[in-house]
């Protein structure tokens, strides 16, 4: 026997498995309380942490359902915008059609009115209006058999006369115009009078009534028509209603005022008699 075997002994072998056997106890018993550290530390940590990346998985969720919702109800609203856009521009389109339909009414209403005169349409394309002239013009002329002299009528009334002509428009002079001068009459007494324009007193919507014979049977609310005795003016054409007639202090004549038919102020369409005075009398 050598060395080594007599120095090994059995007991020595015994010593070191019981070693080892310890150890691992030892061990076990440590790694079985470390993992039980580590997972209640991993479940303190990581279980909060969970529960919040839940909710803001949860919250990025519902936001996106929100987008998408916020997203349709934007599409949905501009739908609706561009749907409501067009329906008033065809309810404005309509309107005006309308008021055109209505003014094409009034101008064939003063056509039946006017019926033994022949007439003509004419739009009013400008306006020129001064302390002492007031003038309109039109969007008729020379071609389309205009002439100097014509009447202009407007809602059933006497509006003006013409006084220019080009090939495709023409001036009005309106019976508002400092210039103008109306031979006119009572409809019901055949009293003559004269309507003069004056645009400071047409301000109040009225124009100027004189030359009435103090015996001449006028009164507030009469009827005043174009007389026959006028030069250029077609006979029996309404101008307006007499006002505040009284004796002037001459004590031969009385005067007051007229409110014209004619709202000058909101002229738009009008009807041009294409009969001279001295071609229909």
């Amino acid at each position: 026997m050598n060395n080594n075997e007599s120095k090994f002994q059995p007991r020595h072998l015994l010593l070191i498995l019981c070693i080892v056997c310890v150890v691992l106890i030892i061990l076990s018993s440590i790694s079985s309380s470390v993992n039980s550290a580590v997972r209640g530390v991993l479940n303190d940590v990581l279980t909060p942490m969970q529960s919040g990346f839940n909710k803001v998985g949860s919250f990025v969720s519902d936001e996106a359902e929100d987008l998408a919702r916020l997203s349709a109800i934007e599409e949905d609203y501009k739908a609706l915008t561009d749907e409501l856009a067009y329906l008033r521009e065809q309810n404005t389109r309509y309107q005006l059609q309308e008021i055109e339909l209505s003014k094409y009414r009034d101008l064939l209403g003063m056509k039946e009115e006017y019926e033994q005169y022949p007439t003509i349409g004419a739009h009013v394309i400008g306006e020129n209006s001064s302390n002492w002239n007031h003038t309109v013009l039109i969007d008729r002329g020379a071609s389309d058999g205009i002439e100097v002299n014509m009447n202009v009528i407007a809602q059933g009334g006497l509006a003006g006369i013409v006084t220019s002509v080009t090939a495709g428009s023409s001036t009005v002079r309106l019976i508002t115009d400092h210039d103008s001068q109306v031979g006119a009459m009572a409809l019901i007494t055949q009293d003559t009078c004269i309507v003069r324009g004056d645009l400071e007193v047409y301000q109040e919507g009225r124009l100027i009534l004189e030359k009435i014979n103090k015996d001449a049977k006028i009164s507030d609310d009469y009827k005043i028509v174009t007389s026959n005795k006028s030069s250029i003016y077609l006979p029996g054409i309404l101008i307006g209603y007499a006002k505040d007639i009284d004796i002037d202090s001459n004590s031969l004549t009385k005067s007051g005022y007229l409110v014209p038919v004619v709202d000058f102020s909101h002229l738009d369409t009008v009807l041009v008699i294409t009969q001279l005075k001295e071609n229909g009398q």
